[in-house]
């Protein structure tokens, strides 16, 4: 015999041992195959001819798809669903870190501006009194309400000084933004020194052609233009909360 019994006998347990690896493989595939679901292909029931264009009508897919029979079985009315609670959000996990500054954050607001309702007893021509600002105490004149619930006024501003106040609309009052130069070591502790910026022209004229057409009405009513230029005040035994205007 050619090849000695324990040479033959090595090369049948390799083979056995490969053997046994091979089916090992084959049935941990096969497991896997059966624990795994068949994903079934989706596919329409209208095919479609080219792109956009369906081989049946939309007539023809309403019954074969049978929404006829479910619409008759409910009396003719499709049958409504109660929508699906939404699953809760998902805590977010705050971080590790913070800045070491404070960072403002806007707060929420829903608030809508609405437009303030204006007293019945106040009419055009109606005396006003100014609670706030810087012509408080001083008696106005109404002229009328805008858009944006604010009052129009005028003192006039030849009898007390008061100008036309909310004329308009806010952009008539509004200042320019200018910017501000940055300040060196010096200029920051000197005190700044203020420029007196001039009223234009324009709002001049506006003034005065407002204030002719009411002087004319104030000079005819007696003792009125003295009233007007007077300022509010209350004197001893007036007590604000029993005042009636």
């Amino acid at each position: 015999f050619p090849f000695p019994l324990t040479y033959i006998a090595r090369l049948l347990r390799i083979h056995i041992s490969e053997r046994k690896r091979e089916e090992e493989a084959e049935s941990n595939q096969n497991s896997f195959a059966a624990m795994a679901p068949r994903k079934t292909p989706v596919v329409s029931r209208n095919p479609q001819l080219i792109r956009g264009v369906g081989k049946y009508s939309r007539s023809k897919m309403y019954h074969k798809r049978g929404l006829w029979a479910i619409k008759a079985k409910n009396g003719g009315v499709f049958p409504k669903h109660d929508p699906k609670p939404k699953a809760a959000a998902t805590p977010v996990k705050p971080s590790k870190f913070y800045p070491a500054d404070d960072i403002k954050m806007p707060l929420p607001n829903k608030r809508k501006a609405k437009p303030t309702k204006l007293r019945a007893s106040i009419t055009p021509g109606t005396v006003l009194i100014l609670l706030a600002g810087r012509f408080k105490g001083k008696r106005v004149v109404f002229l009328k309400q805008l858009t944006s619930g604010l009052l129009l006024v005028t003192g006039p501003f030849k009898v007390n000084g008061v100008p036309l106040r909310r004329k308009f609309d806010d952009k008539y009052f509004a200042k320019a933004a200018e910017k501000k130069n940055k300040k060196g070591e010096g200029e920051f502790f000197e005190a700044d020194k203020e420029e007196k910026s001039e009223l234009p022209q324009d709002k001049k004229d506006d003034q005065k052609a407002v204030d002719a057409a009411l002087l004319k009405s104030i000079e005819a009513v007696p003792d009125l233009k003295s009233y007007l230029a007077a300022r509010f005040s209350l004197k001893a035994g007036m007590k604000p909360h029993e005042l009636v205007f």
